[in-house]
């Protein structure tokens, strides 16, 4: 398979490796080749040492990702049988077991699922031509790769009814102002360089504090305050025995920079 053939293509750039949605012909509208290799993609980066945050990106010029690719041609069952095909091959889902920091660099269209896919990233982050809409209403359907869970624990009940009833598209500058990305680049060019700086800086932190941080976070954002705190405290005391952990200290103290090998 030549690389204009594959449906995605991962490369690494230090501890950050970059997973590139490459349908661009199709503003990479994705199918079950790439679905089965974007779940796969995800497992091997999380088990690779040598990754220690995860960029996603789009190939071409016209966008990050349209949402599922409705020339596919897949013949729909019914309702008993796409419930039983639906639910063990979720693909986005697999984000949501990997514990290394991950973030979306969108530029162009972000549709359907493509929204859905950014959305299960822990950082959101966009170029200013950026296109952002959870448009599947419009064909009968509600989001069903985690938008409509996803999008109002980050925003908000309300401004998700919003997007979601109305299947409305929003620009950059509103996607930045309701908090579905928080940080904007000029360009598209801009947002690749900002992206691997931002996953570099981050990269350069010890790992699991890290995996840690998000953990507490996420976690912690679905239980109650008490049960929060306590798993805060508990993923506390681990790292408190981290060779990282002394690393950092002995480097403050030392006046140097620290170097973290994820022990």
């Amino acid at each position: 398979m030549t690389e204009a053939q594959q449906p995605l293509l991962v490369t690494r750039q230090g501890f950050v490796s970059t997973i590139m949605l490459n349908r661009p012909e199709s503003i990479n509208a994705f199918n079950d080749a790439m679905r089965g290799a974007f779940r796969e993609t995800v497992r091997q980066l999380e088990a690779d040492e040598d990754t220690r945050v995860i960029v996603l990106c789009g190939a071409g010029e016209r966008g990050f990702c349209a949402g599922a690719d409705v020339k596919e041609g897949r013949t729909v069952g019914g309702p008993v049988a796409e419930r039983r095909r639906l639910v063990p091959n979720s693909w986005i889902e697999v984000l949501d077991e990997c514990t290394k920091p991950t973030i979306a660099a969108v530029h162009g269209v972000c549709y359907g699922g493509g929204l859905e896919l950014a959305l299960a990233c822990d950082i959101r982050m966009a170029a200013r031509d950026a296109r952002f809409g959870l448009t599947e209403t419009r064909l009968g359907l509600i989001p069903g790769g985690g938008g409509t869970q996803r999008l109002s624990r980050l925003i908000g009940l309300g401004p998700a009814l919003d997007l979601v009833l109305t299947a409305d598209r929003i620009d950059a500058s509103r996607a930045y102002e309701l908090g579905l990305v928080t940080r904007l680049s000029p360009d598209r060019e801009a947002l690749e360089g900002d992206a691997m700086a931002l996953a570099t800086a981050m990269a350069e932190r010890p790992p699991a504090a890290l995996a840690y941080a998000k953990e507490a976070m996420i976690e912690g954002y679905s239980a109650d305050l008490r049960g929060g705190l306590r798993l805060e405290k508990a993923l506390f005391a681990l790292l408190m025995g981290t060779r990282d952990r002394r690393e950092a200290a002995e480097a403050f103290r030392d006046k140097r920079s620290p170097v973290f090998k994820g022990e």
